[in-house]
């Protein structure tokens, strides 16, 4: 899912070509006519690819899309990175470059001004039509739930260390870690950018958001701060703490989020607390039999599973054609084509009303959704903290603060007193 952007680069990837697809360049040429030869309209498409998500994967979808509405002319541009795309796409959108259509991203929708807003019927189809609104404004469709993060498993390094079913308690969870390590077992698969924090996600939801919902709107109220919270220090503590007791391997913080798949994938670790897109690539690797699924465990063992609706596609609020550019993000987002090949490809679960998966995906997702499922019947759903959007998230540029806090924590840079103390000076920079 992740790669490095090159500092300051703004010279995109060339793009694809085929008949709905015309070739990538940097931005949009504002100055260019908004249609295309034999009166098709241009409308120009910002992607991130990824491992589940190459440009192959983008290409097949935009074509489905344009044989529907042959009307349009889509030009594909395939950013050079995934793990620094809000900070891409905001250096696009400040340099006047910004295509007509981008996926979703939570600094960009933060900045408000930059994207056109969907009115509630352009919105009736949606599942949770007001999930991400930025001031009462709906800026990206709110197209797909995932859970982040599961605690994927390897069975066999589970049975190697004697550990005979997923722990459903914290204290369980901290029994299974020194048991696989004892054995010479990772305990867990880590590494760099946003893999780290996935464990520190997972404990604020079982910790703090499982008592505090509106813990989020409280900070950016002024109501609470990260030092001063004391269920955020206890469950920050409570992160650290598998860093001390070697679970988590800070030498692993190197890795870019390829190779912690890759990791997991190839046995090297028996625990990876992840989204829930990895159940693509589990499915689509020999051990998929041989991966299970749990909630990360609270103290008490009751179920809470951080989750989070939106995602989908924002318009430029200075498109060349804003009713073909909003024509082709609804088209992209509601073919069914399109969300079962989501499905399949990074294990989403498409938030649109009436849809269902199809039959004949793999195990790890049919574990993956059932999980989710259950949280929902449940109500045992909470937000995953650092993933929120609109005006639930944190705020513009605070996901990566959050994200290399704790790289600090598991690398023993900052202990957790400076770590929180690191985030409010942060927050009130960029409040």
């Amino acid at each position: 899912m992740n790669k490095l952007l090159a500092a300051g680069a703004i010279t995109v990837a060339v793009a694809l070509t085929s008949s709905g697809c015309s070739s990538g360049t940097s931005g949009t040429d504002r100055s260019s006519a908004p249609s295309s030869e034999g009166g098709k309209q241009k409308v120009s498409f910002l992607v991130f690819p990824s491992p589940n998500l190459p440009e192959s994967y983008w290409k097949a979808q935009v074509e489905l899309v344009t044989k529907a509405h042959p009307d349009l002319d889509v030009e594909l541009v395939a950013a050079p990175s995934e793990s620094e795309r809000n900070d891409y796409a905001k250096q696009l959108a400040a340099s006047g470059q910004l295509p007509d259509v981008q996926i979703g991203m939570q600094d960009l929708v933060a900045l408000e001004s930059h994207l056109a807003p969907w009115t509630e019927a352009e919105l009736k189809d949606f599942l949770c039509p007001t999930c991400g609104a930025v001031n009462g404004k709906v800026l990206q469709l709110p197209t797909n739930t995932q859970t982040i993060p599961n605690v994927f498993y390897n069975k066999k390094l589970f049975a190697q260390a004697g550990i005979a079913e997923p722990p459903r308690t914290y204290a369980e969870l901290l029994a299974a870690a020194e048991k696989l390590k004892a054995k010479g077992i990772a305990p867990f698969v880590g590494g760099g950018a946003f893999v780290t924090s996935q464990p520190w996600t997972a404990i604020l939801a079982t910790d703090l958001y499982a008592r505090t919902p509106d813990w989020m709107a409280r900070r950016r109220g002024g109501q609470t701060t990260f030092a001063a919270d004391p269920a955020m220090k206890a469950a920050t503590q409570k992160f650290a703490d598998l860093a001390a007791k070697g679970y988590l391997d800070k030498r692993q913080i190197g890795q870019d989020y390829p190779k912690t798949q890759e990791a997991f994938l190839g046995g090297k670790g028996a625990m990876y607390p992840m989204g829930s897109w990895f159940a693509a690539a589990a499915d689509q690797s020999d051990m998929k039999d041989d991966i299970g699924v749990f909630a990360w465990p609270g103290d008490d063992g009751s179920l809470h599973l951080p989750a989070f609706t939106g995602g989908g596609l924002s318009v430029s609020a200075d498109a060349r054609n804003p009713a073909a550019a909003k024509e082709f993000a609804l088209a992209f987002q509601l073919t069914k084509e399109n969300l079962d090949a989501s499905v399949k490809a990074d294990a989403l679960f498409p938030a649109v009303k009436g849809y269902t998966p199809p039959s004949d995906t793999g195990p790890v997702f049919k574990a993956v959704y059932d999980l989710w499922q259950k949280a929902v019947t449940e109500k045992a759903t909470v937000p995953a903290f650092g993933w929120e959007a609109g005006d639930a998230a944190m705020l513009p540029g605070m996901q990566g603060t959050f994200w290399s806090t704790a790289q600090d924590l598991v690398s023993g840079r900052k202990n957790v007193d400076q770590a929180l103390a690191f985030l409010d000076t942060e927050w009130e920079k960029t409040g």
